[in-house]
């Protein structure tokens, strides 16, 4: 069994990835071809947004939008410990400081709650996090950010693309939207790829001069910039993808709703959706005190699963000189200990997840 099944997507729509490269290999505009502007026009199209840019992958599109918001040494930029640590890297490699904040007990998300009294004079952005599928209280998030000064709000939305919040789409929910086309996301390539989304005239021809190493036009560098570009081939896959992408979004639903109707009754904490939201279960993610004997019993009928940020970015070595400890985020610091993803893509079918749920019956008795 597969962790996350792109085999059979693959089945589904092999010829038309086959005719997407080999029209990239005929034109041979390997990097920003017409491919490119095709996936931007279509993803601002689906987010409902005036600017989608591809860019090189989910981390260069957060670091991007740092730069074009000119934050750097001095700033802070409030973020979450419980996420992957391209969220927080990004922030240390302008030179900035992360300030963590705890997540919410529910959504495992970002908790507005904690933003306010985390926001000083130094404070130049708020980056919440997508995790594993939906966003955070965006709404709430976006009026604290507008009270303290109008605070730019950068959302992450690696795993929530496609998810909604309020009836609009995860990535059109704040200043700047990021996402990534890494081949596990819910809508990926196959290879590193990403997108930034915004509203703002601007800050999107600033992204679009840092994409390429800061030029604004041939031998015109007005910025620091990198080389952010997305190329064709990944961008020819992703369109091909995108035919299938609402459709998987409800057969992930369906998925997760097995899920829940299979684990029931058992002494688990399962993933909760904020009545706000939906979600495209980027993972399927259960909390469980015996979660070593879980894991154990599963790899043992081969089922794969996986401990998401088991070591919570606040205790990364990498960050130590910010000065945390255990027990300075307390959910986090739960939800990293307890926290099993189990099998999840569109293609997990019934009989696969009564597997699951026998051999994690049998475990818990």
């Amino acid at each position: 069994m597969d962790f996350i099944d792109l085999k059979s997507q693959q089945v589904r729509i092999r010829d038309d990835i086959d005719r997407r490269i080999g029209a990239v290999l005929d034109h041979g505009r390997y990097i920003m071809g017409p491919e490119v502007a095709e996936l931007e026009q279509s993803m601002c199209q689906y987010v409902g947004c005036r600017h989608a840019i591809g860019v090189s992958s989910g981390t260069d599109s957060l670091l991007m939008a740092l730069m074009a918001l000119e934050i750097g040494p001095g700033d802070e930029v409030i973020t979450v410990p419980y996420t992957w640590i391209s969220t927080a890297e990004v922030i240390g490699l302008v030179g900035a400081t992360p300030v963590f904040v705890d997540i919410d007990e529910k959504s495992w998300n970002m908790d507005p709650k904690m933003v306010k009294s985390a926001i000083t004079e130094k404070t130049k952005a708020i980056m919440p996090v997508g995790i594993y599928g939906q966003t955070s209280d965006m709404t709430a998030i976006n009026q604290i950010a507008l009270e303290a000064g109008n605070l730019p709000v950068i959302e992450d939305a690696a795993q929530s693309f496609g998810a909604t919040h309020d009836g609009r789409r995860s990535g059109g929910l704040g200043t700047v939207g990021s996402t990534s086309f890494f081949p596990s996301k819910p809508l990926g390539g196959y290879g590193d790829g990403g997108a930034i989304f915004t509203d703002d005239d601007e800050l999107a021809e600033r992204m679009r001069w840092i994409r390429l190493h800061g030029e604004e036009k041939k031998n015109h560098h007005p910025v620091l910039g990198i080389n952010g570009r997305l190329d064709s081939i990944q961008a020819a896959v992703v369109i091909a993808k995108m035919v299938l992408f609402d459709e998987e979004i409800t057969l992930r639903q369906q998925v997760a709703d097995r899920y829940e109707s299979e684990l029931q009754g058992l002494e688990l904490v399962l993933p909760a959706v904020d009545e706000k939201n939906s979600s495209v279960f980027a993972q399927y993610t259960i909390l469980s005190e015996e979660r070593e004997q879980l894991r154990k019993a599963l790899g043992a009928a081969e089922i794969p699963s996986v401990s998401y940020y088991s070591v919570p970015l606040h205790l990364q070595p990498v960050f130590a000189s910010l000065g945390h400890s255990v027990g300075d985020f307390p959910v986090t610091e739960k939800v990293a200990s307890l926290g099993l993803s189990l099998p999840m893509s569109p293609y997990v079918t019934g009989e696969q997840q009564s597997v699951i749920g026998e051999v994690m019956r049998s475990s818990l008795s």
